[in-house]
């Protein structure tokens, strides 16, 4: 049954519309969601045959606005990346970005409503998997009619989502783009994720995820979270360029003087780096709910390509005729190593596979940062 598709009642207006997902939707780890929903932005139009889509997920925190839009003229977290022109060109491709199942920026997730109590769905909401990330976006592109993805893309979290949807969805895209992702969490980044959690569910303000909103939630919790993801996402070498020894400038003040209020006097932010650290804490803290990251960063924990076979012979089974991998060399959350296994996983599957190894200094949030080299890898890979 085709999925309704809908403007979100509160913001009728938005460029983010809706999908239903079909009315009970199986979860890889078992479970079922009831009623489920998938927000999403769109750019460039459907051709007539409706095969030149693309379906783009995202990382673990952003919303599904990439790119600006009517609807929204806002810059988006990949605005030089889409649009007339660029290297996914909205005049050849429609582009379809989707909020992560689980998420809690329109998507059915921990913070949205349960439609069967009226009550937040907390940590009632079933455990999600990246399979059902790949599979929820599934169903918003099965919502229009489309039959088959030009291509699928996603980089961080939506890497490991583009390798879950070749797995769990055979004969549904004909190229795939996973960037700074991986086919299974590694240990590093398991225990990383694991103290980030044991941040926010230490802080007595989460109530057992019973907090009556985020902004009386474990901010305190989040914040250390969030300020551990954020060193991992850049490199010692981009952070000491950028940084250096400075003291805090313009940038942070705000959160730099609230830090400051927070703990004794002399223990506060000194550095600009710590200016950046309580900024984006500060900015993370307001937007993101925190049950949200609790499933989100254990769905990534979880996820093993190998679970559903041999990698080699689950890729070759996926109909994807063309791959590109792409790593940072810089990249320690996400290793370089990772990528190129990813990539000979699709060599060994006779799919056509690119690697591009691309030196940024900037680590994991390269892909945000350095779009030149991004472009240069992702423009000819589409356009071929």
């Amino acid at each position: 049954m085709k999925a309704e598709v809908r403007k979100p009642d509160a913001e009728p207006e938005s460029a983010v519309k809706l999908a239903a997902l079909p009315s009970t939707f199986a979860l890889w780890r078992g479970g079922e969601l009831h009623d489920g929903v998938i927000a999403y932005e769109s750019w460039g139009q459907l051709n007539a045959a409706r095969d030149n889509a693309m379906l783009l997920f995202t990382g673990l925190s952003p919303t599904s606005h990439a790119a600006s839009n009517p609807g929204n003229r806002d810059p988006g977290w990949w605005e030089q990346m889409i649009g007339p022109g660029r290297a996914i060109d909205t005049d050849r491709w429609f582009v379809i970005c989707v909020n992560s199942l689980g998420s809690c920026f329109g998507s059915s997730g921990p913070a949205s409503i349960n439609p069967r109590t009226g009550q937040a769905w907390r940590l009632d909401f079933p455990e999600i998997a990246v399979e059902d990330i790949a599979r929820a976006g599934w169903e918003v592109a099965r919502s229009l009619d489309i039959e088959q993805l030009a291509a699928v893309i996603g980089p961080s979290l939506g890497g490991m989502v583009a390798v879950a949807f070749a797995a769990c969805l055979p004969g549904k895209t004909r190229k795939l783009i996973s960037i700074s992702g991986s086919a299974a969490a590694s240990p590093f980044a398991i225990a990383l994720r694991a103290v980030q959690r044991e941040a926010v569910m230490s802080d007595p303000d989460w109530r057992q995820g019973q907090y009556a909103s985020p902004a009386q939630g474990p901010r305190a919790g989040m914040r250390i979270a969030r300020k551990l993801g954020t060193i991992t996402y850049r490199s010692a070498d981009e952070w000491r360029s950028r940084f250096a020894r400075a003291a805090p400038g313009a940038i942070g003040e705000r959160a730099v003087q609230q830090a400051r209020q927070r703990v004794p006097e002399g223990f506060g932010p000194r550095f600009a780096v710590e200016g950046y650290m309580e900024a984006q804490a500060e900015r993370f803290v307001r937007i993101f709910d925190p049950n949200c990251y609790l499933y989100l960063s254990r769905a990534m924990d979880c996820f093993d390509l190998s679970s559903h076979g041999d990698p080699a012979e689950v890729l070759a089974r996926s109909g994807i005729e063309a791959a590109l991998v792409i790593g940072v060399d810089s990249d320690f959350l996400f290793s370089i190593d990772e990528q190129a296994w990813i990539a000979l996983q699709f060599d060994r599957a006779g799919v056509t596979t690119e690697f591009a190894r691309l030196p940024c200094i900037e680590g994991h949030d390269a892909f945000l940062v350095d779009l030149p080299r991004f472009d240069a890898a992702i423009r000819p890979f589409l356009n071929d």
